[in-house]
């Protein structure tokens, strides 16, 4: 299991056996174009904490919610993924098609529709409200950004374009919560209702025929488009030029992680001294003997070794946040389309491998805005190899142990944040080579063109970063209060068995010659070339559920060595580990794919068990290949 962003899981209210749509209201669907506000508005109408980002590509499925505020408790509004159009060029079109038509399994079909459309650009955003109405449900246009669009001199007649469109229409602020009051009076009329309303809109060709059609209502009722701010056209020549925007965002990414090294790393040692003295208070009301060791030897150190890590990784997601919602990630999209047609990709793959640095989960179901298949596919198998928020833990522990507290640069930069950013780099090259050598060869497809809308700048709200936060938080206590101390407290009993009866009673075994000693040593023939012991053995089996789990093994392991039970993990790794070993577990883990959870995905979003084993095996052999070489070449030139 991956330390990713869950998600609600909802059990849809049954309908009442007999009724029809028009006659009482139950489902309701959300669905708008990519960036145009709709996640934001979801969570205002639901009290969700859904992940929301501002580039398109986040929501691929739909996602449920009890709305809020409504005047009752039964009723479901489903949050569709971001399309410009009903044409199904990709995954994520057609979950959006198959539930608006009620084909999709186990959802029902809505009884209303919730349109958002970007009000700072709305007669392109109009091309998608003409195939949604021609579907004949009820439905409410909402005009969301509506506070920018009017700061920044833009006109919309909300009445005219409801006459021209058939449906009422609304001026609403998702991220300020205003004109909401209007989709509670839709709802209310909607639901005590007896038929459901009929919309008639003019038959439409293509796209070109669309868009002349938006066109033509965007000045029937007089709109007038916002003014383009003009900062934001300096700070596009900027952050756009092909030298300077690559260069600024690279100072970005090391300005990043050496705050989460500078601030985090002092914030982290506090939290262990503090875990440390409750874990020492704990003693004065436990019996010494086998109980005071379980909880403290077995499931205190080894979740407290991960625990430790939470300000650094909370830091990171704050500046990632911040990068997100001022509309910056995009900018780095387009940037980024230049190299990711080097190796036969385009700017969409940028997307998804970019919110794989949180998690590769959503990331790999994010791919479904990908239109080609094989290009799909080929973002998919290489998605794991960036560093996502798992491998953190045990890249700051390796770091703390090995790499000593250099700075350079006038101390604008530490050696511990390079070797940071080269792991991270690391990763990204991997994944770069290995999309060129599956586009060069088994998932060679044509050219497909990049278009992105690039959203308007904003400042980030308090209220979305804290809740961003607290979601984030809340993963990875749940990760560490379940799985990591399931897994710590097995650790512990395979430690201490098998127990024997002699003359002097109970005795436990030393910890080599206990079960999972015994395991360790197993294994150690083929990892020592890595320069492992049979405890880093240990960790690598068990960070097969999820990376981080590796760190609590550890500090499970050596809490249970008499040898190493009174330092500090950090020291005892340092004791037990030589350097070439040190860096070969970074590299390793840089490389190889410890992660159930994305396993699983791949296999669904592939539909085969072919990829993921292919996956999994490929980049098993590069991390050992990888680590093999990186332990030769560190101790023949450190010793």
């Amino acid at each position: 299991m991956s330390e990713c962003c869950a998600q609600p899981v909802l059990e849809l209210p049954a309908r009442p056996s007999g009724s029809k749509a028009g006659e009482s209201l139950h489902t309701v669907a959300l669905i708008g174009p990519p960036n145009s506000g709709k996640s934001t508005l979801f969570n205002r109408l639901t009290g969700l904490r859904q992940k929301v980002a501002n580039y398109p590509g986040v929501t691929v499925e739909q996602r449920m919610g009890l709305m809020a505020g409504i005047g009752r408790n039964d009723l479901v509004l489903i949050d569709l993924p971001g399309i410009y159009s009903l044409d199904p060029y990709s995954e994520d079109a057609r979950v959006s098609i198959d539930v608006l038509e009620g084909h999709m399994p186990g959802t029902p079909k809505p009884d209303a529709v919730l349109l958002v459309l970007d009000s700072l650009h709305l007669t392109r955003q109009l091309m998608l409200a003409a195939p949604v109405l021609q579907i004949g449900l009820p439905t409410m246009v909402l005009l969301n950004m509506s506070d920018l669009m009017e700061a920044r001199g833009g006109e919309v007649n909300p009445l005219r374009l409801a006459q021209e469109l058939g449906a009422p229409v609304a001026l609403v602020s998702a991220a300020k919560g205003t004109g909401l009051e209007a989709v509670k009076l839709f709802l209310n009329r909607q639901g005590k209702s007896q038929e459901a309303e009929q919309f008639t809109l003019p038959v439409l060709g293509n796209a070109m025929s669309t868009h002349r059609w938006a066109a033509q209502v965007s000045s029937r009722t007089g709109y007038k488009a916002p003014l383009s701010a003009q900062a934001t056209r300096r700070v596009d020549s900027v952050l756009l030029h092909p030298v300077w925007g690559p260069l600024l965002f690279l100072a970005v990414v090391f300005g990043v992680f050496e705050v989460v090294f500078s601030i985090g790393q002092p914030l982290s040692d506090g939290l262990g001294d503090l875990l440390a003295h409750f874990g020492s208070y704990a003693t004065n009301f436990l019996p010494d003997g086998w109980l005071r060791s379980l909880v403290l030897d077995g499931a205190w150190k080894g979740v407290t070794s991960v625990l430790v890590f939470l300000p650094q990784i909370l830091l990171l997601f704050l500046f990632i946040g911040i990068l997100e919602d001022t509309g910056y990630l995009a900018r780095a999209a387009l940037i980024a389309d230049r190299v990711m047609r080097v190796i036969g990709l385009n700017g969409k793959a940028f997307i998804p491998l970019l919110s794989a640095y949180a998690c590769a989960v959503p990331a790999i179901m994010a791919t479904r805005t990908i239109e080609n298949r094989r290009d799909r596919f080929a973002t998919i198998l290489v998605t794991p190899f960036m560093t996502c928020s798992a491998r953190l833990p045990v890249y700051m522990l390796l770091i703390a142990a090995f790499i000593p507290n250099i700075s350079f640069a006038g101390g604008l930069i530490g050696l511990k944040t390079i070797v940071m950013l080269s792991l991270y780099l690391l990763g990204f090259l991997a994944a770069l080579a290995t999309a060129r050598l599956l586009k060069s060869s088994i998932l060679k497809s044509s050219e497909t063109p990049f278009i992105l809308e690039l959203p308007q700048y904003r400042m980030p709200t308090l209220r979305g970063i804290g809740l961003r936060l607290m979601d984030r938080a809340r993963v990875f206590l749940t990760q560490a209060g379940t799985v990591i101390l399931s897994v710590t407290l097995g650790l512990w009993v395979l430690a201490h068995l098998p127990i024997t009866f002699g003359a002097g009673g109970m005795r436990t075994p030393e910890l080599a010659e206990s079960v999972i000693g015994r395991l360790g040593h197993f294994i150690e023939p083929a990892i020592a070339p890595l320069g492992f012991n049979w405890k880093i053995g240990i960790g690598l089996l068990s960070s097969v559920l999820a990376r981080e789990v590796m760190v609590g093994t550890m500090g499970t392991l050596y809490g249970a060595d008499p040898e190493t039970q009174s330092l500090s993990l950090h020291t005892a790794l340092h004791h037990d580990l030589p350097l070439g070993g040190a860096v070969a577990l970074m590299v390793f883990f840089a490389f190889a794919m410890q992660c159930t959870s994305t396993i699983a995905v791949v296999r669904r979003e592939t539909n085969s068990w072919k990829w993921p084993l292919l996956q999994f095996v490929y980049m098993l052999v590069l991390a050992y290949g990888a680590a093999f070489f990186t332990n030769w070449a560190v101790t023949a030139i450190w010793g």
